[in-house]
């Protein structure tokens, strides 16, 4: 026991930053607990912030949704970057090239400054006409337009907190990445009740209040960071030099981030279809769903912890020509996810109706969220291997592969099966929710197929 109180430690420490040798399961284990414990936390203020949101009003909920199945575009660049940062640095982390490891930082930094700023900018001007566009009943257009100008100007701090979230999960970091994320989203959950609600001298600002709590909070995550990487991590602190352009690198990570984000975008514009199928059935059901879709993110979130460091795993092993290990690291890595999912989602099936029930008393939206959950959450057996596989590919710098099979299970047949089931067969929204584990179970299925070809050993960075 001591052993395992001594291990935990290490690993909430980061004090190592390699995993090319011993123990693949220590490895695992080091890698993962901090990945898992950033998860959690990224996963807990989404609950939490639904939860305070939803005392607001049903609209206020309807916003948050519509929202942020548009949003969800700026965080496909996000992880998309994050995807390029984590493959690049591991890769010359296994190399033993810590100059270049710096150099891939600062390209990091100048890459998603130059593409959040004009998003942020569109963003803020066309804010009410988006929500227009997902189908918002006027009154969500009005309560709404100010939260969706919000979360537009934070683009910038949203893809800088993901990609240098990425960068030091590459670099072994993972313990640096967990506490920005933390101090982010702890700040979030000080702050969102407070500014939604007001306190003593602060007014309440609603739904905007949200909005405001998650700039901030993120904000101040990626002020540490920053302040890790130059000041206390030596080993990764860049200087101002590595901030120059260095056309090979950027060249070579835009091409990894390009299929990315590609994979990110294609997922995250079938949400924004499937959100907008549901929009036709109403802002309660839009509301259970959304309050569905974040109870779901609050369970599959720290599984992604362990998809991200079997990831890094791959990076690092390729890095240090010992694909074998790779290959192990990242099947053990899908056992320990199966596991954990499949236990998770009997007690989301058996629990559904009460859990829903949490966040909000209106029938129709406890109806419509507990129907979400149930069927969302058959998928978990193929969830856990499929995350792991398709990070596992972005790892050894694949993106392409990801890209195209996304493209294929959620545009050729999320999408039209949504369609299908809840308009043309006349299913309602539980037909939407149908096609979602139908989608994810045939990418995980291509995945293990294409992973099993091993191309993925030959990919250069």
């Amino acid at each position: 026991m001591k052993k395992w109180f001594q291990l935990l430690r290490q690993a909430l420490s980061g004090s190592e930053e390699s995993f090319t040798d011993g123990s693949i399961n220590r490895a695992i284990f080091l890698l993962s607990v901090p990945m898992i414990m950033e998860m959690v936390m990224e996963s807990l203020f989404a609950v939490v912030d639904i939860f305070f949101v939803s005392k607001v009003s049903i609209e206020a909920v309807a916003t948050v949704g519509l929202t942020e199945s548009v949003i969800t575009l700026v965080y496909s660049v996000a992880i998309g970057l994050s995807t390029a940062a984590t493959a690049t640095i591991a890769r010359r982390i296994g190399e033993g090239n810590m100059a270049q490891a710096r150099v891939a930082i600062g390209q990091v930094i100048l890459i998603s400054l130059g593409i959040s700023l004009p998003i942020a900018v569109a963003g803020f001007i066309f804010a009410g006409d988006v929500l227009s566009i997902m189908g918002a009943d006027p009154k969500v257009i009005e309560t709404g337009t100010i939260f969706a100008q919000i979360q537009f100007l934070s683009a910038p701090v949203v893809i800088l907190l993901y990609s240098l979230s990425g960068a030091l999960r590459g670099a072994g970091a993972a313990a640096t990445a967990m506490r920005s994320l933390i101090i982010a989203n702890g700040l979030n959950m000080i702050l969102g009740p407070t500014l939604i609600f007001g306190f003593g001298i602060i007014p309440a600002f609603g739904v905007a209040g949200a909005a405001i709590a998650t700039a901030l909070g993120r904000s101040i995550g990626v002020g540490y960071q920053l302040y890790s990487l130059t000041r206390v991590n030596k080993a990764l602190a860049f200087a101002w030099a590595d901030l120059k352009p260095h056309k090979e690198t950027i060249v070579s990570m835009v091409k990894v981030a390009a299929g990315g984000t590609g994979q990110f975008l294609v997922s995250s514009a079938s949400w924004i279809f499937l959100t907008r199928i549901l929009a036709e059935f109403g802002s309660d059901v839009v509301a259970g769903y959304t309050i569905a879709i974040r109870v779901i993110m609050f369970t599959l979130l720290p599984a992604w912890g362990l998809a991200n460091a079997a990831a890094t795993l791959v990076g690092q092993n390729l890095g240090a020509e010992k694909p074998e290990r790779a290959e192990i690291s990242v099947w053990k890595c899908a056992s320990y996810n199966l596991f954990f999912l499949v236990g998770l989602s009997v007690f989301m099936f058996a629990g559904a109706e009460t859990i829903i029930g949490w966040f909000s008393p209106n029938v129709e939206v406890i109806h419509t969220g507990k129907l979400a959950l149930r069927v969302l959450c058959l998928g978990y057996g193929f969830y856990a291997y499929g995350m792991v596989i398709i990070q596992s590919l972005n790892g050894a710098g694949d993106t392409k592969t990801p890209t195209i099979l996304n493209l294929i299970c959620f545009w050729l047949i999320e999408i039209p099966l949504a369609y299908l089931l809840s308009i043309f067969f006349a299913l309602g929204p539980i037909g939407v929710f149908i096609s979602v584990p139908v989608a994810e179970s045939i990418l995980a299925l291509l995945g293990i197929w294409r992973f099993r070809m091993g191309k993925w050993k030959t990919v250069k960075i």
